[in-house]
């Protein structure tokens, strides 16, 4: 395993199997994110998008506590308004960054993910969540709204209703509800949400990562739309990879009844 630093808070660590892990590492401050975290965040993101070597992002965090418990208010308190308007597309940028991730991204959820911390799990595909985890977005609490897409990404995971009432409450949520509900896709044991995260990862880098960035791009992009236009949008990834290396490996392999060898383009 290797490990590429951004900063002082955010790491980049490689695993085999073309896996890599997005490491939160603020652990003073329970991974708080201020502003140089949030650039240091968004530069993480973007090697990993240039890397065609990345099939899998896991996001986790080096606290034995906390996933991440949000903004930093410390700091935003501490600016005025002239300086919160210049932050804002800066954190912006960074939830964003997690977003639109090209490949499949897996958050790996351990004790608080509140506010902040919650968008940048559901800002993943999948989220794996021990049963430690609390999740929630309170930001209603102390005056403000999620504005790391948890408006726009909690009602798509859990229907508007359900995503209002969490939001309005702004309640904190426990780890058997949250899997009860769809906040979370996976509940593991205390401690193992990194572990089976990456596990699942591998699982994941085995399959073709041409198709793999492909459906995800039909994923997202299909969210929303009616059915004749998310088809459409199907077809024009399907359209990506029908005539790809990885397709020709894939049917060969299978006709020789043998593991792929990606060619990746």
């Amino acid at each position: 395993m290797t490990e590429q630093r951004y900063g002082e808070w955010v790491a980049v660590r490689r695993h085999r199997a073309h896996v890599a892990e997005l490491v939160l590492d603020r652990v003073k401050a329970m991974n708080a994110i201020s502003t140089q975290m949030a650039r240091s965040l968004t530069e993480a993101c973007a090697a990993l998008s240039a890397d065609q070597d990345v099939r899998v992002v896991v996001l986790t965090s080096s606290h034995e506590r906390a996933f991440c418990v949000g903004a930093d208010l410390k700091e935003r308190n501490a600016l005025s308004d002239a300086e919160l308007v210049r932050q804002r597309p800066v954190t912006r940028a960074a939830y964003t960054s997690v977003l639109e991730l090209p490949m499949p991204t897996i958050a790996a959820v351990h004790g608080y993910a509140l506010g902040g911390g919650f968008e940048l799990a559901l800002s993943c595909d999948v989220i794996v969540a021990d049963s430690t985890a609390e999740v929630g977005l309170p930001e209603v609490s102390v005056g403000v709204i999620p504005g790391g897409g948890g408006t726009q990404l909690l009602p798509r995971r859990v229907g508007s209703a359900r995503a209002a009432e969490l939001i309005f409450t702004a309640r904190r949520v426990g780890a058997a509800e949250a899997a009860a509900i769809g906040l979370v896709d996976v509940l593991t044991e205390e401690g193992q949400d990194a572990k089976d995260a990456l596990a699942l990862a591998e699982r994941i880098a085995a399959n073709s990562p041409v198709g793999l960035r492909a459906a995800k791009r039909a994923l997202r992009l299909g969210q929303g739309l009616g059915l004749r236009e998310g088809l459409e949008v199907e077809d024009a990834a399907w359209r990506s990879v029908a005539f790809s290396g990885d397709r020709a490996e894939g049917v060969r392999a299978f006709n020789e009844r043998r593991k792929p060898n990606w060619p990746g383009a």
